[in-house]
């Protein structure tokens, strides 16, 4: 009997589930006991789908993007299609060959609009395989090119589904500084989470502490430390970019969630944040993690606190 392809069954509601449709095809059609989507983020290979049939490897686990073999295949010094992976040299000195038993590779580069690398569709398998494989590349890229496009489509559309959600929240916000409170930093928080599950994006969250509020509340009365309070929610609203977060967490405390943020990008954001309190004269301690692939966001969001309170206590060894 012929199975009918009805209109719905060929519908996407993600990116995710196109990546799994397209690897069980694929998979169906050339074999291969692990297909995957992947993402790479400085040097971590992070799996965003996995149709595993032996190796047991599953969604949003995390490897080493230098001791992949994709790592070399975008270098051009592998192909895209090696049926016996085991007889080429840049494949063999992989280390990831010494965690799994590899000798047939597949990889193709998946890549934005911008031309930037997102990441890879790829397989492997423990046996060698017959040289026909390699006929199958044109329409392994295809593939490749489809969930590029429908990636794309779905990132663009994020900035869009940000705005709104901030909208909606309007309501959970400070009444001192119009920042977003704890209750919608935790929501918000929340949410972005979601999305790197999804995309394996990387996010930073940075931990500003007020140093000198207590005294100014002491010394020169609430009012005072309120203004305080407000320029360092201006400065800082002023330094970030327009999808970042920014949330007054605490009484002297400010949360700033950096998106699509890696290590490289938030050293830079925090180099920016210190220079601007300093020039706003306004005293601070800060502390900032970049969100583990393995972890979460409230992870590194707990990881910046506990550095912000070594900045300041650094800071009080030395007055003392």
């Amino acid at each position: 009997m012929t199975s009918v392809i009805t209109s719905s069954s060929l519908k996407f509601n993600s990116f995710s589930e196109a990546a799994r449709r397209v690897l069980n095809i694929l998979h169906k059609r050339i074999g291969f006991k692990l297909w995957m989507v992947t993402r790479v983020e400085e040097n971590e290979w992070i799996v965003l789908v996995a149709d595993d049939h032996g190796y047991n490897v599953k969604d949003g686990q995390v490897f080493n993007w230098s001791d992949s073999f994709c790592s070399r295949m975008v270098q051009n010094l592998g192909p895209q299609i090696a049926p016996r992976s085991d007889e080429i040299t840049a494949y063999i000195e992989a280390p990831i060959g010494q965690q799994m038993s590899i000798s047939a590779y597949i990889g193709i580069p998946l890549v934005s609009e911008e031309g930037k690398l997102f990441g890879t569709l790829c397989a492997i398998d423990p046996e060698p395989q017959d040289d026909s494989i390699k006929n199958e590349l044109e329409f392994i890229q295809l593939q490749g090119l489809l969930l590029s496009t429908i990636l794309d489509m779905e990132l663009r559309s994020l900035n869009t589904q940000r705005e709104l959600e901030r909208a909606q929240h309007e309501s959970e916000t400070d009444v001192l500084t119009n920042l977003y409170n704890r209750r919608g930093w935790e929501k918000l928080i929340s949410l972005e989470e979601e999305r790197c599950k999804r995309y394996g994006s990387p996010s930073t969250v940075i931990v500003i502490d007020l140093d000198e509020l207590k005294n100014i509340n002491d010394s020169q009365g609430h009012a005072a430390g309120d203004e305080l309070i407000k320029h360092a929610a201006d400065t800082l609203k002023q330094t970030l970019r327009p999808f970042d977060t920014i949330a007054r967490t605490g009484g002297d405390e400010f949360g700033i969630l950096a998106i699509e943020a890696n290590t490289t990008l938030a050293d830079q954001l925090v180099e920016r944040v210190k220079l601007k309190l300093d020039e706003a004269s306004i005293e601070a301690s800060i502390g900032w993690a970049t969100r583990d692939p393995r972890k979460d966001i409230e992870a590194a969001y707990q990881l910046a606190d506990q550095k912000m309170y070594e900045d300041k206590k650094s800071k009080r060894n030395l007055q003392s």
